[in-house]
């Protein structure tokens, strides 16, 4: 009678948690998406889409990934590449016939207003901030009926990422800059590796005024002085017009991530804890020892 009883409470929770259709949602370009069944082809056009959809438990019903989904390799390796978000291949893309497309809202590549255009389902949207990555992952398990792995993903990350930080309380803040781009493109507090930053006992020398993802004035970095740079190499630093007295290089407190650090820390997906970890290690390592 007890496994019975289980077993009727198993199926009563997987049927709470099972989503409803059609399903009606609104995208990040305040586009009206409706999902009239449970999508079974799907197409991720980018890499922090394919790696949660994976990692919630609907990698099964991905049927090709844009061309920088490579994590993870057993999965991405397998599946057709469908060009990227500024050179989508849409011809191959409406030949698979996808049930829902995954794509950006960028106004550059106008990727969703492209697939939407041909005919497709597209969910236009992508986590800027810390905390809209936990609401996509949450949006992404609605839309495949994968609530639950949404909510197991979400939990599982946030005690890793919450015992990460408690590493570091107490510890002074280190003043950083985190290069993006050599133009040189840096990242603001409330951008999602702002707060990671944060997080790990950092703090960005980019004032949040000039937006979450900004291209900068040289200056402000040379007035900045940070104690540590991330993103490039140390000799790539020394080069560059007045670095060679700051801080961070003196110190040589110049850290390139590895291509897989990299990607961690540029998807805001289910690799944060992750990302943290490799910030933690540049900023406190200390604190992992």
């Amino acid at each position: 009678m007890r496994h019975l009883a289980l077993l009727t409470a198993l199926a009563l929770l997987s049927s709470a948690a099972a989503t409803k259709y059609p399903l009606t949602v609104t995208d990040d370009l305040g586009r009206t998406v409706t999902l009239k069944a449970e999508p079974k082809r799907i197409i991720a056009m980018l890499p922090s889409h394919t790696e949660t959809l994976i990692a919630l438990g609907a990698g099964d019903k991905l049927v090709a990934v844009d061309r920088f989904s490579n994590y993870p390799k057993n999965v991405t390796d397998k599946l057709p590449k469908m060009g990227s978000a500024y050179q989508p291949n849409l011809e191959a893309i409406l030949a698979l016939k996808p049930a829902l497309v995954l794509a950006d809202e960028s106004a550059g590549s106008r990727l969703t207003e492209k697939l939407a255009a041909a005919g497709l389902t597209v969910y236009g949207g992508t986590a800027q901030t810390y905390n809209e990555v936990f609401e996509k992952i949450a949006v992404l398990g609605k839309l495949t009926n994968h609530e639950a792995g949404a909510t197991r993903l979400i939990t599982s990350m946030r005690s890793e990422l919450n015992a990460l930080q408690k590493s570091v309380v107490g510890l002074p803040k280190v003043s950083t800059y985190y290069e993006v781009d050599p133009a040189p493109y840096s990242v603001g507090p409330n951008s999602f590796i702002g707060t990671l930053l944060t997080k790990a006992g950092g703090q960005t020398i980019v004032p949040a005024r000039l937006g979450d993802f900004p291209k900068l004035d040289p200056e402000l970095i040379v007035k900045a002085n940070p104690q540590t740079m991330i993103g490039l190499g140390l000799d790539d630093a020394r080069k560059r017009p007045g670095w060679q007295g700051l801080q961070a290089v003196k110190a040589g407190r110049v850290y390139m991530p590895t291509p897989e650090e990299r990607d961690a820390l540029s998807r805001p997906g289910p690799r944060l804890p992750a990302a943290l970890r490799a910030l933690i290690r540049w900023l406190h390592p200390e604190a992992l020892k």
